[in-house]
């Protein structure tokens, strides 16, 4: 194959970039496309089942808050919406459970296959923002939901939930929700309703407010895009 010198000079610049590239990649972040600096679509699909459920979720981080469930728990559903939405993450989860006995193993399950998916999201946690804060308000509730990827799972949660009950679905599967997200996102989550007299909306400024935060976490920060966001080297 033959080149010429306008070829030359298209193809050896190309070359440049994709040999530094990594070095590159360090000045000019993953937002310039047109110099080969990419970032993988952080997606995951996780399936587990037992003999009380059978739960599939598949997670996009960068997606744009599409949502599709098939859980058979309404309420649950539109707090999962909240998170999808709010954190610009596409959710599908489907999950068959047990509920002629209770909705709690269900509710526990689906939490922690959304951990595990988020944790395969985020692969090695290289160039993340890592942190993630928001308060949330609706009408009278406010909630503020703090979080770390730190490897170091622990949910830390106050809500004083003013009903046992939104509808048929039971706060107390909140935290039950969360603490199977934590344990198995390996995530530090702190979860505080500062004040509410409805439970719905107690209820609701958490998954929105978490969903923000994560959005925040998530975030791939361009100054760091290739190296890991701790002093210790590990997460």
């Amino acid at each position: 194959m033959k080149f010429d010198e306008k070829g030359i000079c298209i193809i050896v610049p190309i070359l440049i970039i994709i040999y530094f590239r990594t070095e590159i990649q360090k000045i000019l972040p993953h937002r310039y496309p047109f110099l080969l600096i990419d970032r993988k679509m952080r997606k995951a699909e996780i399936t587990r089942g037992t003999s009380e459920t059978e739960v599939v979720i598949k997670i996009n981080l960068d997606g744009t808050g599409k949502t599709s469930f098939a859980t058979g728990l309404p309420f649950l559903e539109h707090m999962l919406d909240q998170i999808g939405r709010h954190g610009m993450i596409d959710l599908d989860i489907k999950a068959k459970g047990d509920l002629h006995i209770d909705d709690h193993h269900t509710v526990e399950d689906i939490g922690i296959t959304f951990g595990m998916a988020l944790a395969k999201a985020v692969t090695d946690k290289v160039g993340l923002v890592r942190y993630g804060h928001a308060y949330v308000p609706l009408d009278e509730s406010l909630s503020r939901v703090v979080l770390d990827f730190s490897g170091r799972p622990g949910l830390f949660m106050n809500a004083n939930f003013v009903r046992g009950r939104v509808g048929d679905f039971d706060v107390d599967l909140v935290r039950e929700f969360f603490q199977g997200v934590v344990n198995h996102s390996l995530i530090t989550l702190h979860i505080d309703n500062l004040r509410g007299a409805n439970a719905h909306h107690q209820v609701e400024t958490i998954f929105k407010a978490f969903g923000r935060a994560l959005r925040m976490a998530v975030t791939v920060d361009d100054r760091i895009p290739s190296l890991l966001p701790s002093t210790k080297g590990v997460l």
